[in-house]
């Protein structure tokens, strides 16, 4: 029989799931309005990759500057100085398990800091992570607020937080992008394109520069990588780069 105080920290509990399903729910009802004039996350191009834009301004370790950095709508873009120019610790918590991640501060300011305070608002809860490429390059992207409930189980990929921003920070000079690599996906040839959408690297791969430089890597994977792998190994729904089976977020934790 359980405790009045497991009785209550369960009750607690509850309550703080609802009320981020809820938030949730608004949010996504929010972007569905608004998802015709946001600027599309990732566009999916012949070839490598257009799809997953990351970028880079010309130097790899460069981080956004007054001069140089240019929203769409700077008041809601997260100020790079929440980064804290530390590491950051956390997991996201998928459908077929759960990631340790760890945020780099330092050298992706804006990027942590508008993935940090997204997870705090619960932005990515219930969210799916809409796509999967199983050749040439080996991500599963994330962070589309429009990707689920859709009648069309390809849709995703156009859905933000209603906010762009850019330059690119943090992006291998190589292309390279290891196995673990978590990274910020962006228009192609856009540089300052980015919103809330990511991807995870299962596999190491080599990532072309586009027009606009490479793509933000704001951190990595520490623990579940076999999850990740997992998934990869299930394959995509015939002529799709949609997972066989819906892999949701149900949580972020950062601290």
């Amino acid at each position: 029989m359980s405790t009045k105080s497991e009785r209550e920290y369960e009750r607690r509990r509850y309550e703080k799931w609802q009320e981020r399903q809820t938030k949730a729910r608004a949010r996504r009802h929010r972007q569905r309005v608004i998802a015709g004039s946001i600027v599309a996350a990732l566009v999916l191009a012949t070839g490598v990759v257009a799809a997953i834009a990351l970028t880079d301004d010309g130097d790899p370790a460069a981080t956004p500057s007054p001069s140089t950095s240019v929203p769409a709508n700077a008041a809601e873009v997260p100020d790079p100085s929440l980064a804290q120019n530390r590491t950051w610790t956390g997991d996201i918590a998928l459908t077929q398990g759960d990631l340790g991640i760890e945020l780099d501060g330092a050298g992706a300011p804006q990027a942590v800091a508008n993935f940090v305070t997204l997870a705090g608002e619960g932005y990515f809860d219930t969210t799916k992570c809409h796509r999967l490429t199983q050749e040439g390059i080996f991500v599963l992207q994330c962070g589309d607020p429009t990707a689920l409930g859709t009648a069309d189980p390809t849709t995703g990929g156009t859905g933000g937080p209603g906010y762009t921003w850019g330059p690119i920070e943090n992006a291998p000079a190589d292309g390279v992008y290891p196995a673990g690599t978590i990274a910020m996906a962006r228009t192609g040839n856009d540089g300052s394109s980015m919103g809330s959408q990511f991807f995870l690297v299962y596999e190491d791969s080599t990532i072309p520069a586009d027009s606009a430089g490479g793509y933000t890597v704001f951190g990595r994977v520490t623990s579940g990588m076999d999850v990740l792998q997992a998934i990869a190994d299930a394959g995509t729904i015939e002529g799709t780069e949609v997972p066989v089976s819906d892999v949701i977020i149900e949580g972020v934790n950062i601290q």
